[in-house]
């Protein structure tokens, strides 16, 4: 997403395509978590009540609202996060495979949902004009949300979901040093996404995802996002 003003109008612009997208996006992320986790022996998430489909669940001032508005007026990319779902690993009935299982369930249900997303589009083109175009451009967002959360939640550090998929693959003797990062995850994340740099590792999955799901789409993907 493109940004980098201060103007009122273009931010409440922003916030009205890009925040019911951003909202269903984080939402499924965290719910499939918990789910997962709670077919894999862990029901910490259920019990919390952090398996639904109620955002305010899962929202973060932070990292939710503070943070996607921070990148969007001073670097024009928006990112962020929600409050990650608890999963105690140690009781997941296969720790290696049921870790891989509940950290892949948060990215592969934004990939679902970006299909899903240009699925509506086809209900939405056959809509009239007046409500069409503005719909088009959420649904558009949407596609573009969802690809970035996968991307930058596959990313291998602690703690996105692509740092947990890696420590439970790694031999025993790595997994131990490579776990301490954790500690240093967050910073790095947040000095990437501050030096525009988290782009040349997310814009190439978006780029590629996007013309895959162009040859499916009722409308050229790339105008719409263009216009966003």
């Amino acid at each position: 997403m493109t940004g980098g003003t201060l103007d009122p109008t273009t931010i409440l612009q922003a916030i009205s395509i890009w925040g019911v997208p951003v909202l269903i996006a984080i939402t499924f992320h965290e719910a499939a978590h918990g789910f997962v986790a709670r077919r894999c022996g862990d029901d910490t998430a259920w019990m919390l009540g952090r398996v639904t489909l109620n955002p305010f669940k899962h929202i973060d001032p932070i990292g939710t609202i503070a943070l996607p508005l921070m990148l969007y007026i001073f670097s024009g990319f928006m990112l962020g996060y929600a409050k990650p779902v608890p999963v105690n690993f140690r009781r997941l009935r296969d720790i290696k495979w049921d870790t891989v299982r509940v950290a892949a369930a948060g990215p592969l249900m934004n990939l679902i949902l970006a299909f899903a997303s240009v699925a509506l589009l086809w209900v939405v083109v056959y809509l009239p004009q007046a409500f069409s175009v503005p719909l088009a451009k959420m649904v558009a967002a949407s596609v573009v949300i969802n690809i970035i959360l996968m991307a930058f939640n596959l990313i291998p550090l602690l703690p996105l979901d692509g740092g947990r998929i890696l420590h439970a693959l790694l031999p025993m003797r790595l997994q131990i040093p490579f776990g301490q990062t954790e500690r240093y995850g967050i910073f790095i994340v947040l000095g990437l996404a501050f030096m525009g740099w988290l782009g040349f590792i997310i814009l190439p999955a978006l780029n590629l995802i996007v013309g895959l799901l162009n040859y499916v789409s009722p409308v050229n993907l790339f105008l719409i996002i263009n216009s966003l």
